[in-house]
């Protein structure tokens, strides 16, 4: 009796649908590309339990006819995959989001699966039910043109999988996350997403150009902090489109999730992606800092491989350099055209960290602070106190007060006189400095506020920058290793090394290939000094498996010139002249990425007048 045996068909559709549908989330995501691939203006979820007891998905899409409606359900069943002249399905020119036809077979599989749905030549919809693989019969039901789809217990026909569920609250951010992300790509359509009684999203179809109609659907999503601290981005090259936001650098998070990539309208976790935004902000982010992005490639279908994952959230493209170098480039110019601009949450965050707070009473207003009171302005001692304060300064003879300024500042602050420089200067960006405090940080008048800079990040940037402009101009210095070294690598790591080595010579490492499965390096940078070549030779070979990115060579430049630029800028502790305040204000202005240091960090904050006078109960 033979030991091989062909798996039964219910089996083999529960296989495939643990390939498409791992959790409630994969589900929404299948059924909210299928409208969207129906051509909806507006799309409905509701999700109960997570998902786990309910998903409900309705849209206004095109629909399907009863015959449509069963074949729908059938595995590998698609209306979506163009066909050549030979009448052979072409995967290579892919414009829609589904195309395997798995996705309702696969819920149906493990779930209790209810389709309603009417297309325009139809008086009335039809319904189908599909519960745990067992097909139903096509029946007449109420409905308007479109589809609406109910998933009831999902995996109760895989009970094991239940076990590997997370919490509701857990399912149903997953749920929020995926309808997000496509949301983000499809500005035009109108979203909901609803769970249980509570509403978590509503979202109406953004109006303007593209990049109007997408910078609003994207501060719904992402909060109007986003939008004041995004940079438009739009380029193109050989074909291939990037265009989308991107924060600055000060407005950053710890995490890579607040990065949103998307390929064709397609949402996308892929690490030459990843790498190409992480290489783009090097210079400006601390290594476990990460920039918010959100980027939306538009490339020919045929130069990109979507069938790569059962879930369609990988993809691989024909010139993946290309690709990269749009990004990388796309990116650096967009930062450099910022200037010295920080980040607005930059100014929020200080301002939380200055607000005073008050008790409240019993009747809910503030309760004035012990020996003051509310003259109208804000908190102030009562006129008795002051009188007797008055008094108390008076010498004796004498009817006027006596100022009493000595040593108010202390000994680690100056102030300039007002007088010292053109107060047409108050009207430049950043201002003009009125003093120095703690030696440390300058302080400035603007026209409507004030600006305090930190005066040793702000020219480590600047000298940082200098170098990278004298790099730029004349190359990096290579030094000639006595005896080439010879680095045996793995499998064909030696091969993606030496097709970079143009790349690498660039940065000042100077490779070849030594027979198989070898390179030769002949120089070395001589920023770098002395140096592990072989651990080098291998993380850059690592880099260029994972992310086709350089990044430790990048990295380590960037550590010595970090340095340099630390150990060459004015240090904290350095008195100033007032000359020497204003000349760091104005280079500071005229320097692309001034506003923040080479790890991220504000080099100034700025404060608006009308923030400081809400401080002081003013407004």
């Amino acid at each position: 009796m033979s030991r091989i045996r062909r798996l039964s068909e219910g089996t083999i559709n529960r296989i495939a649908a643990g390939e498409v549908v791992e959790r409630p989330a994969s589900a929404v995501k299948e059924l909210v590309e299928n409208a969207l691939d129906a051509g909806s203006h507006q799309i409905d979820i509701v999700v109960v339990g997570g998902g786990r007891d309910l998903i409900r998905v309705s849209d206004d899409g095109c629909g399907m006819s009863p015959d449509d409606l069963l074949t729908a359900v059938e595995r590998h069943a698609t209306s979506k995959l163009k066909q050549d002249e030979t009448g052979r399905e072409d995967l290579h020119d892919i414009d829609t989001l589904g195309f395997r036809g798995e996705a309702l077979p696969s819920i149906g599989a493990v779930a209790r699966l209810s389709i309603t749905t009417r297309d325009e030549t139809a008086e009335t919809a039809s319904k189908l039910a599909v519960e745990g693989g067992k097909l139903g019969s096509v029946e007449p039901a109420a409905g308007p043109e479109g589809t609406r789809i109910e998933v009831r217990d999902l995996f109760f026909a895989t009970p094991a999988r239940l076990k590997f569920l997370k919490s509701e609250g857990a399912e149903t951010q997953a749920v929020s996350d995926v309808v997000k992300r496509l949301a983000m790509a499809h500005e035009s359509v109108g979203i909901s997403l609803t769970s249980g009684d509570r509403n978590l999203l509503r979202l109406p179809p953004a109006q303007g150009d593209l990049f109007e109609a997408r910078l609003s659907r994207l501060s719904a999503i992402m909060g109007n902090d986003f939008a004041a601290n995004a940079l438009r981005v739009d380029a193109e090259r050989d074909g291939v489109r990037l265009t989308g936001y991107a924060g600055l650098p000060t407005f950053n998070r710890g995490t890579a999730q607040y990065q949103y990539l998307f390929v064709n309208g397609r949402p996308v976790r892929d690490k030459l992606l990843n790498g190409a935004v992480r290489g783009a902000y090097m210079d400006f982010l601390a290594r476990n800092r990460h920039p918010v992005v959100a980027l939306f490639l538009e490339i020919n279908p045929e130069w990109v491989d979507v069938n790569v994952h059962p879930a369609k959230t990988e993809v691989r493209f024909r010139d993946a350099g290309l690709v990269r170098g749009l990004i990388v480039g796309a990116l650096r110019q967009a930062l450099a055209q910022a200037g010295h601009r920080a980040s607005t949450t930059v100014a929020e965050t200080a301002l939380s960290a200055l607000q005073t707070e008050f008790p409240g009473n019993s009747q809910g207003n503030p309760t004035a602070p012990q020996g003051l009171q509310d003259d109208g302005r804000g908190w102030a001692p009562p006129a008795s106190a002051l009188q007797a304060h008055a008094a108390a300064q008076m010498p004796h003879g004498t009817g006027v007060p006596q100022a009493n300024w000595g040593g108010e500042f202390g000994a680690s602050a100056r102030v300039e006189p007002e007088h010292a420089y053109p107060p047409e200067l108050e009207a430049r960006p950043l201002g003009v400095a009125r003093g120095q405090l703690h030696e440390t940080y300058v302080v400035a008048q603007t026209t409507d506020g004030i600006v305090i800079v930190d005066q040793h990040a702000a020219h480590e940037r600047l000298v940082y920058e200098r170098m990278k402009e004298a790099i730029a101009a004349n190359g990096l210095t290579r030094q000639m290793l006595l005896i080439p070294e010879v680095v045996e690598l793995e499998g064909d790591a030696a091969d993606r090394l030496a097709r970079r080595a143009d790349d690498l010579a660039e940065l000042g490492f100077v490779l070849e290939k030594f027979g198989e499965g070898a390179v030769v390096v002949r120089e070395t940078p001589a920023l770098l000094g002395k140096l592990n070549v072989t651990g080098l030779v291998r993380d850059l070979a690592d880099d260029l498996t994972e992310l086709d990115e350089a990044l430790s060579l990048k990295e380590r430049l960037e550590d010595v010139c970090s340095t340099i630029a630390c150990h060459g800028s004015v240090r904290a502790g350095r008195r100033l002249t007032g000359e020497e305040m204003n000349a760091l204000l104005r280079e500071m202005e005229a320097t692309p990425h001034s506003g923040q240091c080479n790890h991220g960090r504000p080099t100034y904050v700025e404060l608006k007048l009308a923030d400081i006078e809400r401080l002081f109960g003013r407004r």
